[in-house]
């Protein structure tokens, strides 16, 4: 069997996931409630909470939709993820990616 048939479901996920861009625009005014714990260029100042800022986009929006679906317990976060879409999430990591 050829090599390239193993690269078929990647290119797959690839092709099917994220078909539009984030909007960092609309993940920094969504970030404005976040800002309480995460800072408000997403480095927290108080050590409890994770700085934000320059994680890649991927583990953060992995992070946001286990929060959101409840595979990842905190119940601090629970009331903020609520009302976040799927492209909110996507929104949200894009910005904080975008920081140094």
């Amino acid at each position: 069997m050829q090599k390239w048939v193993y690269a078929l479901p990647l290119l797959a996920l690839a092709w099917g996931h994220n078909a539009r861009a984030a909007d960092i625009e609309a993940g920094k005014a969504k970030a404005a409630v976040c800002a309480a714990c995460h800072g408000v260029a997403g480095k927290a100042s108080v050590p409890v909470y994770p700085h934000l800022a320059g994680q890649q986009e991927a583990y953060l929006l992995t992070q946001l939709k286990a929060f959101k679906d409840g595979s990842r317990k905190e119940p601090l976060m629970v009331p903020f993820m609520a009302p976040l879409s799927e492209a909110d999430m996507e929104n949200l990591a894009a910005y904080y990616a975008s920081l140094k």
